[in-house]
């Protein structure tokens, strides 16, 4: 889906630094919108006060406006300001922020973040990133940003700042170039309900944050997390993550005009003919994987193949998100 047609912007790209900053700062101030690195992907952000601002970020990514926003802050106590924090989010806030973990709570008293930007439900999901760059931005701007992947609606997300431009260029305001991220994946997000429920898998591993708890995580039902009409979280469409090309999972050979995602030792019939081949992790290394994964799916798909077929993934650690990602890339559109 392409989003509508915009008034063309001159999209800046500056260095993540002080200056850089400070513009950016500046922008999400005047109600601009402002691409930068988190260590899980690059991230689009707006004023999360500024309904206004937030409209222009749902238009420029051409997203959906019942699919929630998180809200990025630069420190706990900013955090509770537009939160309510139980015994339950406080354990997970203590053990993994700053990083890639979002916790959905109930909206505190007085919450700024503009009903646009949680679609309208009595929550918000809520996080602190731990990339030097999105904290010194998010200090310097002294609010609450909210910043979904810099990306078009439902294609792949972007890990380096060339990405964003490739999409966003024209239609946001600033880039600012902090390098490829780290975690190569979206945040993993909890909600913090009377059962803490994992609502999207990402950067930090499930099992790491039932060890913090000392309990699993009830997980919703199938159909409510493939394809809820009100998504509790972002990353809850069916479609999503998706490139251009038809995605074929857990592939056991390549067929004619398939590009090939590996995983791994390459032993498939059927590779000798794949029109390109970009394997995640040679090793069969998660965490490698999990940081190519959306610049490796970009890569095939400008290649013009087809289809792309994807090696199995084990789903423990790491991979349980990486397979969400390739479900979602691969779902009916």
């Amino acid at each position: 889906m392409s989003p509508p047609e915009t008034p063309a912007l001159n999209t800046r790209i500056l260095p993540a630094d002080v200056t850089g900053i400070a513009d950016g700062a500046a922008t999400f101030a005047r109600g601009g919108l402002v691409a930068f690195p988190t260590e899980t992907v690059y991230g689009l952000g707006a004023d999360a006060a500024n309904a206004a601002a937030i409209a222009r970020l749902y238009q420029a990514k051409g997203r959906p406006a019942f699919n929630p926003l998180i809200a990025h802050v630069a420190d706990v106590a900013a955090a509770r300001r537009i939160g309510c924090f139980d015994a339950t989010a406080e354990r997970l806030a203590a053990a993994f922020w700053p990083g890639p973990l979002t916790l959905v709570v109930p909206q505190a008293a007085g919450c700024t973040v503009a009903d646009l930007a949680t679609a309208g439900l009595d929550t918000v999901a809520i996080r602190i990133p731990s990339h030097p760059t999105a904290r010194a931005l998010l200090a310097a701007f002294g609010g609450a940003v909210v910043a979904p992947s810099a990306n078009i609606s439902g294609h792949v997300s972007p890990t380096t700042a060339a990405h964003v431009a490739a999409d966003l260029a024209g239609r946001i305001d600033l880039i600012l170039d902090g390098g490829p991220v780290e975690v190569g994946v979206e945040s993993t997000i909890v909600g913090c309900f009377d059962e803490p429920t994992l609502l999207r898998p990402g950067g930090i591993p499930s099992e790491a944050i039932e060890a913090v708890l000392g309990r699993p995580l009830a997980r919703p039902a199938a159909a409510e997390a493939q394809a809820p009409e009100q998504p509790l979280a972002p990353g809850m469409l069916a479609s999503h993550y998706a490139p251009r090309a038809s995605v074929r999972l857990d592939a056991t050979d390549v067929a004619p005009g398939e590009a090939l995602l590996a995983f791994g030792p390459v032993t498939l019939p059927g590779t000798a003919n794949a029109t390109a081949i970009l394997n995640l992790s040679p090793t069969g290394d998660p965490a490698e994987a999990a940081m190519h994964l959306f610049g490796y799916l970009r890569s095939l798909d400008a290649k013009g193949a087809r289809s792309i077929a994807v090696m199995p993934i084990p789903n423990d650690g790491l991979g349980e998100a990486i397979n969400d990602r390739l479900r979602r890339a691969a779902a009916p559109r």
